[in-house]
Order: C-alpha cells, then structure tokens, then sequence
C-alpha cells in the first residue's frame, strides 16, 4: 500500500483516482500530476516502481498544498472571518448557510434534523 502525503490510497485503483483521496487534490490535480510525471492513465497503484511513488510524492510536496496544511488555513480563515464579526463569519457561527441560499425550507445540512414547534397548528 502506497502512502503519499500521510495518506494510505487505494492499491486497487488507478492512480488517477487513487490521488484523490488526498485532502485538497480533485481529478484534475491528479491529471496534471500523472501527465506531468509521464504515468499512463491505466496504471494501477500496485504496478508502480518505488522510484515513480517517490516522484508522485515530490510532485505534491512541491506544488500542492495538502490534507493537515490546507485543513488548518481554512480553518484559520473561517475562524478569521468569525473574529471579524462580518456577515459570513456570523453565519457560520450560527451553523447556517453563508452562501446565500434560502432557509426558510431546506437548508437542513447545516441546520440539522428539523424540531417540532409546539402549538404551529394551521
């Protein structure tokens, strides 16, 4: 099993895919990377030498930021934005929606399972 960033992917998979189960790298990151490191497209993890894991490895290192780096700076930009007490900052510390979408029906990600109010009979 191959670990890349702190992360133990899939040995199964191609490693197009594999790539992605690293926090902060998407499909086409890890397009970039395989192309940019000339890896085939329908190579599995298992099938790669030590020398192109290492590659991979370096490739991140070097050009992406990844898993505990990239959870920590959103984090400290949401907590940023929750110290300056602006409107988005406002509304993610009271768990709502930030982006503008409507709560008066849905929005139940963020607002979790409805409560009954007592007595709204109509």
């Amino acid at each position: 099993m191959a670990r890349i960033a702190g992360v133990n992917i899939p040995t199964q998979k191609r490693v197009e895919i594999a790539l992605t189960y690293i926090h902060g790298i998407g499909r086409t990151s890890a397009s970039k990377i395989c192309s940019s490191l000339g890896i085939p497209r329908e190579r599995r993890v298992n099938e790669l030498t030590e020398d192109e894991v290492l590659r991979i490895r370096e490739s991140i290192d070097n050009d992406f930021q990844v898993e505990g780096d990239l959870r920590r700076e959103v984090a400290m930009n949401i907590k940023r934005l929750m110290d300056m007490a602006c409107y988005r900052g406002l509304r993610h510390r009271k768990g709502l929606p930030v982006r503008g979408q409507r709560t008066h029906t849905n929005a139940r990600t963020r607002k979790g399972p409805a409560k009954p109010i007592a007595g709204k009979k109509k």
